[in-house]
């Protein structure tokens, strides 16, 4: 409140009764007019705080007159203050102003309240606050509005962008799975189905699985599999070919470095697989191609699950299964000093054996078939094998497995003039190698009773197939019953 010097003079004669001197009214008008310029100062300052407030900030008094609206409000209302100051927030509201107010929800509980606005198509959050006075009198009431408009629209370019994420986790999924399911495994043989019904089993678990068998059994196959069917499916499948990094530079990319680490480092440094696969399942294939140093740094991790970059000083936790394979002898391979025993039991944890396709016949034909549908609907073309082409490659050995065979029916698919994929389009070297193979009536003098009969009733249905359509016509030709064909065609995997 300003000083007034009058009311100061006014006084002076009682002060002059209580014995004061002129000195000392002159002491006391400069310290009024002190504590005057003090409270204008804070005056000010107040008031250019509540206009420079982002927020729009309403003061009523205790009858709900309007006293004071800050330039945020009159932004937000797209209102001038001075239409409202002075005016009763119950006639503004009676004139379609407002829908509702703040201050008279307050005024009507004594409590403070908050409530949501929508004015001029922006959102508001408003919050009253009452005030009251030494005695507890309600004497003011505070409103403060808060557009959020923005903070919705963000918040949904967020959930908008969080969804395209979503959107993309999925698909890429989707694609892993159209990617496992295109190279789905069939399993015919006894030995194929016991190898499938544990990859599933384990794929629940946490437990660091070692898959063994020779090259081209589909090793990485499995792996998907058990990604796929493990909680951690939403997360990374990182695939690391061990015996495609170079030796110095194994360390750098399995567990990554830091900048400087070595020359021709990144300047940033760089994560390793391990840290690209957190929280999902990494892949060591041709695990027995690490270093001796390298196999000491993976069994630090399987024994505590922490990692050091190259060039760190500290280490750091990773959420990471793995899932390491081979086709070489890991025994043999201790034995001789190249590869770790301790690692040896840390990744033998859960072995699971992949059989070699010679080993499972059963699966041949049905896998042949598979791959030559699937090539061919690529390319868009029909193609089939040939009864002639079918008994070669029955008897064929398949030393490079399934890998061999995908890029043969490839091959024939995409070479073959007609529909029909004949012996003549085999090639030489496989067609020799059926030649020398023993017939399915030449045997050693190992061979089983059983051994023999499945040979020979698998040969005969396979040509039966190759040559009738229906299972009635190849019963007729057999001299069984249809039912007898059917249990044998299933078994044998014969389509």
């Amino acid at each position: 409140m300003p000083f007034d010097a009058d009311d100061a003079v006014e006084q002076a004669p009682a002060s002059r009764a209580h014995g004061a001197t002129p000195a000392d009214l002159l002491a006391a008008l400069a310290a009024a007019e002190e504590r005057a310029r003090a409270y204008q100062d804070l005056a000010r300052e107040a008031d250019a705080i509540i206009d420079s407030m982002s927020d729009g900030l309403w003061v009523c008094d205790r009858d709900a007159n309007v006293l004071r609206m800050n330039p945020a409000s009159e932004r937000l209302n797209e209102i001038s203050a001075r239409e409202v100051v002075g005016r009763n927030m119950r006639d503004l509201v009676a004139e379609g102003l407002f829908d509702r107010s703040a201050t008279l929800e307050v005024l009507r509980t004594g409590k403070p309240v908050n409530m949501l606005q929508t004015r001029k198509g922006r959102k508001l959050v408003l919050t009253g606050v009452p005030v009251h006075d030494a005695e507890g009198h309600l004497i003011r009431v505070v409103v403060n509005e808060r557009d959020v408009t923005e903070i919705e629209t963000l918040q949904r370019d967020l959930e908008e962008q969080e969804a395209i994420k979503d959107r993309f986790r999925d698909q890429v999924l989707e694609m892993q799975i159209e990617h496992v399911e295109s190279r789905r495994v069939i399993a015919r043989s006894p030995s194929m189905q016991r190898a499938l019904r544990q990859a599933i089993k384990v794929s629940g678990s946490d437990s660091t699985v070692l898959v063994l068998g020779e090259s081209g059994v589909g090793k990485g196959l499995f792996a998907d599999l058990i990604h796929k069917y493990s909680p951690r499916s939403g997360k990374p499948l990182v695939k690391v070919n061990c015996g495609s990094i170079p030796e110095s530079l194994v360390e750098a990319e399995l567990f990554g470095y830091e900048k400087g680490a070595f020359t021709g480092a990144q300047s940033k440094g760089k994560a390793g697989y391990f840290e690209v696969a957190e929280g999902g399942t990494l892949f060591l294939d041709e695990v027995a191609e690490l270093p001796l140093s390298s196999q000491v740094k993976l069994l630090r991790f399987l024994e505590d699950h922490r990692i050091a970059r190259v060039g760190a000083t500290r280490s750091r936790e990773v959420d990471v299964r793995i899932i390491a394979a081979t086709h070489r002898d890991l025994q043999s391979m201790v034995d001789a000093g190249t590869f770790r025993l301790d690692l040896f039991y840390r990744l033998n944890v859960i072995p699971l054996v992949i059989p070699p396709l010679r080993e499972r016949t059963e699966c041949i034909l049905p896998v042949l078939k598979h791959y030559v549908d699937l090539y061919a609907e690529r390319i868009g073309v029909k193609r089939r094998l040939s009864r002639a082409a079918t008994d070669v490659l029955l008897t064929y050995s398949w030393p490079g497995n399934v890998r061999e065979l995908m890029n043969l029916c490839e091959r024939l698919v995409v070479l073959s003039d007609g529909e029909v994929i004949d012996r003549a389009d085999l090639p030489p070297n496989l067609t020799a190698a059926a030649a020398r193979s023993p017939s399915p009536t030449a045997w050693d003098d190992e061979v089983t009773l059983d051994e023999a009969v499945e040979r020979i009733e698998r040969t005969l249905l396979v040509r039966a197939r190759s040559r009738f359509s229906s299972q009635a016509e190849i019963a007729r030709v057999l001299g069984v019953n249809q039912s007898t064909v059917a249990r044998k065609l299933k078994r044998y995997g014969i389509e």
